[in-house]
């Protein structure tokens, strides 16, 4: 298969996955229990009319057929019009928008901070002694087994409320960045390590690395010139998986920092039945996983030695 072939079928791919959320999503909403036009009107506790209620059905066509209502949405959906919030009456693009900085700058955080921690972990623990490997390993199951939520709570304890070091919420400073990112990092760090170390350990036993070390190349040199790279691509991979779901992540994160971001907005989408901005949200987050995945596809092509020879 062609490099356009293979590009043409991950576009295809990411189309169906985009269809499939967007599908599912809309099932999910719709029938599920609640009115979304007394979500619109403001909830039970506005006491709308049944008049009104009728009104605000016609006007936003929920008085139509279930298929019909999802034919309407695919149609709009192909022109780029995700819609109107119910509950902020501003346009659902706009809204993302707003808040999805704050998310962004969060999950890189995230991300590069897990990176960060698990090669350097990994390429000082691999084939060291073993009761060094066995602390190491015991303190990754504990963070990758451990919830983001209960992290991010530890770490507010010691560093917030014990040793006021860094502050417990907010989104406007650096400071306020470190805590969450680290919540979302550690259990990513965890897998990432334990799979990037497993790979090296091998590596290490393969007979060009003892090549290099016969050639007098140190040891630093050999684990971060030869064995890293030919470790780097099931890291690659799984990281794809791992960092796709950061989104989901950020929601609790968000709540416990009190930060601003889609996570909150998430949250209270679904809260007040904001049917538009949930489906917007969901859009975004399927759209970031096909994102993701086919730059794993190419930073895979780039890393893989064998895949220059294919």
């Amino acid at each position: 298969m062609t490099s356009l072939q293979r590009l043409a079928w991950r576009l295809l791919a990411g189309i169906g996955v985009l269809w499939g959320a967007a599908t599912l999503t809309f099932l999910a909403i719709n029938l599920s229990a609640g009115d979304p036009a007394l979500a619109i009107l403001g909830g039970p506790d506005a006491m709308p009319s049944a008049e009104l209620i009728a009104q605000v059905r016609a006007e936003y066509g929920l008085d139509q057929p279930l298929w019909v209502q999802y034919g309407q949405y695919l149609a709009r959906l192909a022109q780029g019009d995700l819609g109107e919030s119910y509950r902020l009456r501003i346009p659902v693009l706009q809204v993302i928008g707003s808040q999805l900085g704050a998310t962004v700058q969060l999950s890189l955080a995230a991300a590069a901070l897990s990176i960060i921690l698990a090669v350097t972990c990994a390429v000082l623990t691999a084939n060291r002694p073993r009761w060094v490997r066995s602390l190491v390993s015991g303190s990754e199951l504990v963070l990758s087994s451990a919830p983001s939520f209960v992290i991010g709570i530890v770490l507010l304890l010691l560093f917030s409320f014990g040793w006021h070091l860094l502050p417990p919420s907010g989104s406007n400073s650096w400071q306020a960045l470190i805590l969450p990112s680290l919540a979302l990092a550690l259990p990513i760090a965890a897998v990432l390590t334990q799979v990037l170390r497993q790979e090296l350990e091998d590596i290490l036993e393969q007979p060009f690395i003892a090549m290099a070390r016969a050639r007098g190349m140190s040891e630093t040199g050999v684990r971060l010139k030869h064995a890293l790279r030919h470790a780097l691509v099931p890291l690659v991979t799984l990281s794809g998986f791992v960092f796709a779901s950061l989104l989901g992540g950020a929601v609790i994160i968000e709540m416990l920092f009190a930060r601003q971001g889609i996570g909150r907005l998430m949250l209270d989408a679904a809260v007040t039945k904001d049917m538009p901005l949930l489906l917007g949200i969901t859009l975004l987050a399927a759209a970031i996983y096909v994102v993701v995945n086919f730059l794993v596809d190419l930073i895979n092509h780039w890393v893989d030695p064998r895949s220059k020879s294919v």
